[in-house]
């Protein structure tokens, strides 16, 4: 387990990590924006699966080949940001949506247009965020009685935590500024428009990272 002076040092950077804008908090601040504090819910819980599935990869070693294999995170950062430039279109395209239920394609189509799946997909195709916790992490981990993986583990599932806090803050802030589109048809357009360049331009960032 960390020391005390290292808890400090890792509950600092944990919290740079939490409240620094990067595409966890931009996907949840545009989806707010488009379907209100229900979608932005809904993204935040998505964001954290995502995040903490990077945990358990971490941990388990896995996430050692991203960082190793040059070939394996470009796969990877270039889908993620094919996705995100996907999720922008597609919020674009149907900027003229009045929220009615949609039949096309079933449960599975309910699924792929969830803003829970699609903010855990965008999260795990995001390949800085397993560098983080392999860059991180490793660091507050030592050898003792409680076995190293489950300490990374658990200091992984606590930066999710506090990066998950600011997620809500950014939906219920956002939700309160949706609120007054929504009463504007013109205003909501434009919005989703601005939502949807918001994703198009997280996929850009995702595709040109180093």
């Amino acid at each position: 387990m960390p020391t005390s002076a290292e808890w400090l040092v890792f509950l600092g950077t944990a919290t740079l990590f939490a409240v620094t804008p990067g595409p966890g908090i931009l996907y949840v601040l545009a989806r707010t924006l488009r379907g209100g504090r229900r979608e932005g819910l809904q993204s935040v819980l998505g964001n954290s699966l995502g995040a903490s599935a990077h945990v358990v990869a971490a941990a388990l070693g896995l996430s050692a080949l991203l960082a190793t294999s040059t070939v394996a995170f470009t796969v990877v950062k270039f889908a993620g940001a094919a996705y995100l430039v996907y999720l922008g279109l597609h919020s674009i395209l149907r900027r003229h949506d009045d929220g009615a239920p949609s039949l096309d394609g079933g449960a599975l189509g309910k699924v792929a247009r969830s803003p829970f799946a699609q903010g855990a997909l965008s999260e795990v195709l995001n390949p800085k965020t397993a560098l983080y916790f392999m860059a991180l992490l490793p660091h507050f981990v030592h050898e003792g009685p409680v076995p190293a993986p489950l300490v990374f583990m658990l200091l992984g599932l606590i930066a999710v935590t506090m990066a998950t806090g600011v997620d809500l803050v950014v939906a219920v802030f956002a939700d309160k500024l949706g609120a007054k589109l929504t009463g504007n048809p013109r205003l909501r357009v434009r919005q989703r428009i601005a939502s949807g360049a918001v994703m198009i331009g997280l996929g850009g960032y995702v595709a040109v990272a180093d």
